[in-house]
């Protein structure tokens, strides 16, 4: 498997090769008329993988595969996060597992099927996409996601997504800067960008 150039969080650049063969590729390229969303945490800085937390008490196993959790009419803002499941030595990791599960736009969890819940596994390159809407907050949370996260015979991560310029970001004792999305707008919808790091070498 390819290895890649080891970045720090000062130089890593979203590139178009890592928007290519994604839903908003065009999206990507045009987003923001030339800015670029660094990847958060950057993999070979200190050898740091991503941040843990609590699972919380709405996950269900068994959720469907899929890679698009958006449905047509379900209000909210869209946004599609891409990025790359990665060693601390920034060597993406193949058939990786990413479980998502969070509330729809108004806060509320599906507790009785799968709405805004699904799970997908990383190409041989590394590369993950998912299409959704940006979670609500809701009383004492400030906007999140859950995520677990499990490449081949490696630990199990089991974390949580945030949200840039969130007022509910300075109240929530959960939220960690570390574990925050890159966002910026892309015709309509929200592009993101997180890198999980994983505790493997």
């Amino acid at each position: 498997m390819p290895r890649f150039a080891c970045p720090t969080r000062r130089h890593v650049v979203l590139t178009g090769a890592i928007a290519t063969g994604f839903g908003l590729a065009r999206g990507w390229l045009d987003l923001a008329q030339g800015q670029t969303l660094p990847p958060t945490p950057a993999c070979g800085d200190h050898g740091a993988p991503t941040l843990r937390q609590t699972e919380g008490p709405f996950y269900k196993p068994r959720s469907p595969r899929r890679t698009d959790l958006y449905v047509d009419g379900m209000g909210g803002q869209p946004i599609e996060i891409s990025g790359l499941v990665l060693t601390r030595n920034c060597r993406p990791l193949a058939g990786a597992l990413i479980d998502v599960w969070q509330a729809d736009a108004k806060g509320r969890y599906d507790n009785n099927g799968f709405r805004l819940r699904g799970h997908q596994y990383t190409g041989d390159d590394g590369r993950f996409r998912l299409r959704t809407v940006v979670p609500g907050a809701y009383p004492g949370r400030t906007r999140h996601m859950h995520v677990k996260v499990q490449a081949p015979s490696s630990r199990l991560l089991t974390t949580q997504l945030y949200f840039p310029g969130e007022a509910g970001n300075r109240s929530d004792p959960l939220f960690r800067r570390e574990l925050m999305v890159r966002t910026a707008k892309a015709a309509g919808w929200l592009a993101g960008r997180f890198d999980f790091v994983l505790d493997v070498g």
